[in-house]
């Protein structure tokens, strides 16, 4: 990703910044499970966005993710 230009900061998980917006992956702090957000200006670019999040897992060795919307 870094070398794609996007801007990664691993505090509390990986959170990555591109042209598209930024999304985060993180353990949750009271499930067993993965938690992944999201956001940008648009649909195409959150598109994009989740596409970067299903590869990252993929190339970790884990199953792709269902998304549920949630917008605030």
């Amino acid at each position: 990703l870094r070398q794609s230009g996007a801007d990664i900061n691993d505090i509390d998980g990986a959170r990555v910044t591109t042209a598209d917006g930024w999304w985060l992956l993180r353990a949750s702090n009271t499930q067993d499970v993965l938690v992944a957000r999201a956001e940008s200006g648009d649909e195409a670019g959150l598109a994009r966005l989740k596409a970067q999040i299903v590869d990252q897992l993929q190339q970790s060795g884990l199953a792709e993710p269902s998304f549920t919307a949630s917008a605030h």
